[in-house]
Parts: structure tokens; sequence; C-alpha cells
């Protein structure tokens, strides 16, 4: 079912461009997370060169390997290609059905991400945007107490991602017909 869905949804050749599109933003997000101090630093820095201020951003997309462990590159990775799969299959399915939209596999999606967004981080910083949330209420260290140091969270953002792409799926292969 989740294949045929697929297939539908990338027969569009716009919806396979947004998907690859969010699927890249996402992931440059994650990578430059960490980053972001230091890339608008150099790239608001009149007396950098714009060859410089190009070069920066993309050398440190190879910290994928370097800055994130191998389970966390991993499931930022998976989080960046489900996500962009999830929006090309929500946009297909809204356009479908846009006046009986269930919240359902909607809102699981929107878990899905939020979970995984919280989740990002990489070696040395561990799940950084949660960190730097829970910091301001002094729960930062309760991280430490989890099993994975926090990347239960980019492991549960992959599970409810692929729940609701699973969800949206079958709410894309449902013909239209009253439930009686």
């Amino acid at each position: 079912m989740i294949l045929e869905a697929i297939q539908k949804v990338f027969r569009n050749a716009r919806l396979a461009l947004l998907s690859v599109v969010v699927a890249v933003a996402v992931f440059l997000f994650a990578v430059w997370l960490p980053n972001f101090g230091l890339i608008t630093r150099v790239v608001f820095d009149s007396s950098v060169s714009i060859e410089s201020k190009v070069q920066l951003p993309w050398s440190l997309v190879g910290s994928i390997g370097t800055n994130f462990t191998p389970l966390s590159a991993t499931y930022t990775i998976v989080i960046a290609v489900l996500f962009g799969v999830y929006i090309a299959m929500l946009t297909y399915f809204l356009k479908r059905r846009i006046k009986e939209v269930r919240q359902d596999g909607v809102a699981t999606g929107f878990l899905g991400i939020a979970s995984g967004i919280l989740g990002v981080g990489c070696a040395t910083c561990g799940s950084f945007l949660l960190t730097s949330v829970l910091s301001i209420v002094g729960a930062s260290g309760t991280l430490a107490l989890l099993p994975l140091g926090g990347n239960e969270f980019g492991i549960i953002g992959v599970i409810l991602l692929a729940v609701s792409l699973y969800m949206t799926a079958k709410q894309i292969e449902n013909p239209l017909v009253c439930k009686v």
C-alpha cells in the first residue's frame, strides 16, 4: 500500500522535486544548526571574501561524518528523507481531499517532525536543540540519564514519521466513499 501511494505521488515531477528540496533543506538545517553562529558571523562579515562565504557552509556539510555519531548521522539523514517524502505525500493528499483531511495522520507527522527536530545533534553537543530549550528550565542534565543521551528523540522522530507516512499512504489509497 505504501509503495503504491508513493508511486502515485512521485509520478508528479513537481512533488518529486518538492520532496528532494525539502529533504535537502532539512538535512542542511540539521548539519548547519550546531555551527549556525559561525556561519552567520562569516556570511555577514564584510572582510570575508564571497568565495569563502559560499565555501564555509558547503564545507560544513561534511561534518555529518565527523561531528555526528553514526547513530545520530543515520537518523538525521533518515528524518530528512522521510520528511521530504511526507511533505510530498501530504501535499498530494491535501490537493486531492482538501475538504476531508483527517487530523490523525497529519498530527502524527507533525509530532514526528517535532521529535526529530528535538533530536538533532552532534557528538560533541548531544541533542543540540533539546538541550538549548531544556537548559532554560534547568533540565538539560536529565539527558545524561537517558540511555542514548537524547538520541531517543531522533529515533522517536523516525518512528513517528514512518507511522505518519503509513497513515497518509492509507488515506491516499482509500477511495472517496462514506463509511457505513
